[in-house]
């Protein structure tokens, strides 16, 4: 399926592994060109020669989105080098500053899980839609969970991923009529080379096989591939009328009526 996407320029973050690389790499494959950020240099200069390696132009930009002024740097970087951003997916989240119970998790807790996952996707996001809007719309995609349509895991990352379908919603509302289209994609459990499930299942390969029994009614993980493709598909044209869901990719482990 022709997505439409040549010539498009995207902006992914948290790029270098995961469902953040798999994601570069399929808008790659769909004809973006695509800026890659995250904080490890190395990991992304290796997606970018991948994504060039699909005829595609790459940008790694090695950077801490959680400090002041660095997402105003990649969207400027983007901007200068591709001549257009016609899409942002914010994939940099994680739950690990906010492991822990409610009672044992500090201010300071509370404020590294929200400012990993929710003011990036804000702050990038908000300096991408005026270059959104020169081409004429656009697309935003937050990768967010299946914890954030659910009750499930620590609150810190419980509440920061419901938070993020909130952005998502509240900015469809708001861009619509710009033609700028906003979506959240929940994954549930993916595995990936270096990611938390394989270092479980590494770890506690009885533990994890009761998960999947348990959990994950296809009997296996998702793979970051998986969660790719949708998104993949929610930046195309042939998502026009799709604005403002937050679509769960997890092989039916939620538990969510909605």
């Amino acid at each position: 399926m022709d997505l439409g996407l040549t010539g498009h320029g995207a902006i992914v973050t948290g790029a270098s592994r995961g469902i953040g690389r798999a994601i570069a790499l399929a808008l790659a494959s769909a004809g973006c060109d695509v800026a890659i950020a995250a904080r490890g240099s190395e990991a992304l200069e290796g997606v970018a020669r991948q994504i060039e390696a699909l005829g595609r132009r790459a940008l790694p930009v090695a950077i801490d989105l959680t400090l002041p002024g660095m997402a105003e740097m990649l969207v400027a970087k983007t901007a200068e080098e591709f001549g257009r951003i016609d899409i942002v997916v914010n994939n940099l989240g994680g739950s690990a500053p906010a492991n822990k119970p409610f009672m044992e998790t500090e201010p300071k807790d509370w404020r590294g899980v929200i400012g990993i996952n929710l003011y990036p996707a804000i702050e990038t996001s908000r300096l991408a839609v005026p270059h959104l809007r020169k081409q004429g719309g656009g697309s935003i995609v937050i990768i967010s969970s299946i914890y954030g349509r659910e009750a499930g895991g620590y609150a810190g990352y419980n509440v920061a991923k419901s938070a993020m379908n909130s952005l998502a919603k509240s900015m469809a509302r708001e861009l619509a009529p710009e033609g700028i289209r906003v979506n959240a994609v929940a994954p549930g459990s993916i595995m990936f080379p270096g990611g938390t499930w394989e270092k479980r299942q590494q770890a506690d390969p009885e533990g994890m096989a009761a998960f999947v029994k348990r959990d994950l009614p296809f009997g296996r993980f998702g793979r970051a591939e998986e969660v790719a493709d949708v998104v993949a598909f929610l930046c195309s044209s042939r998502a026009s009328w799709v604005s403002g869901a937050c679509i769960p990719v997890d092989g039916v482990q939620g538990r969510s009526n909605i």
